[in-house]
């Protein structure tokens, strides 16, 4: 098991499947693991705000016995008030491990070869491996399996829809990503995920269809149009990504028996309907309430002494 978590692809497909296992019964019997990190500290550095991030984090190393530390950018400010170099030779003496939420990710990157101490990637413009683990935790809870199962996520090749690929690619789980042309995933995520797929099978692609990406899916998937940092280009965006909106007839090209996931916050009347988010399929709330366990898990496996 390596020290840090700033990717999916950081973990094998076996060090997956045992996260999962122990997500699973820390959501079955919480009290059991109630002294697991006793005593240890988990800084939390936020750069971008977050509700599901926040909580899941805080709420989860309490319920394992340990404490939080929330660092606001007021405190913090990255790389200008203080470098990352300094903010982790400190931290590093104090804590026990540190999440990161914030944008470029080349801070975490940089932390995590600086500080002695586990680096958890909460998220960052590139990636968001802890969503990944929640979603696909949550499609083994739904669907039993990974093996064959297809994912469609449809909007922005954003850093979400680069940790579906990775995820994906570990999993065995064939991952399309449909998108407007020019808003492609980037294109050394789509060659990683690529390049790792090859050892379980997995099919990753782009196509520009929305009705062809999710034709046969087992699992719809949607995120906002745009992202934080990117709100001047909203009515723009809106514009562009009308036609890949989620609603009930997109919904008919997936499987009978697909459920449709959201990361949240959702812009309900832009990227997905009500009819779909509200819908008996849709496990959106199954998937935020997994963010708590699966997050746990990986708290577990890099803390744990």
């Amino acid at each position: 098991m390596k020290k840090d978590f700033l990717s999916v692809l950081d973990f094998t497909t076996d060090e997956i499947l045992a996260s999962f296992e122990l997500a699973k019964d820390m959501k079955k019997d919480r009290k059991k693991y109630s002294k697991a990190l006793e005593g240890e500290t988990l800084a939390l550095i936020f750069e971008k705000p977050s509700l599901r991030t926040r909580t899941s984090f805080d709420v989860g190393i309490q319920q394992l016995g340990g404490y939080s530390l929330y660092l606001s950018p007021n405190e913090i400010n990255l790389g200008k008030r203080e470098s990352v170099y300094d903010v982790a030779k400190n931290l590093e003496r104090m804590v026990q491990g540190v999440m990161i939420r914030t944008f470029g990710h080349d801070i975490v990157e940089n932390f995590a070869r600086y500080a002695r101490i586990p680096i958890i990637n909460g998220l960052t413009d590139y990636s968001h491996p802890c969503q990944a683990m929640a979603d696909f935790l949550t499609i083994l809870e739904h669907k039993g399996k990974f093996e064959g199962l297809k994912l469609c996520y449809v909007g922005d090749g954003n850093n979400v829809a680069h940790s579906l690929m990775d995820a994906g690619a570990r999993l065995g789980v064939n991952v399309t990503v449909a998108c407007p042309k020019g808003f492609e995933p980037n294109l050394i995520a789509f060659q990683e995920a690529t390049e790792a797929a090859k050892a379980t099978g997995a099919k990753i692609e782009v196509v520009h269809s929305p009705e062809e990406g999710v034709k046969g899916a087992d699992v719809v998937y949607t995120d906002v149009w745009a992202s934080m940092g990117q709100e001047s280009e909203a009515a723009k965006r809106r514009q562009i990504f009308m036609p890949f909106q989620v609603n009930a007839e997109l919904m008919k090209h997936a499987k009978d028996d697909a459920i449709f996931m959201h990361c949240l916050p959702a812009h309900r009347g832009d990227e997905v309907t009500d009819e779909v988010i509200d819908a008996p399929y849709s496990v959106v709330f199954d998937e935020a309430e997994n963010r708590l366990h699966a997050q746990k898990a990986i708290m577990y496996q890099l803390m744990k002494k």
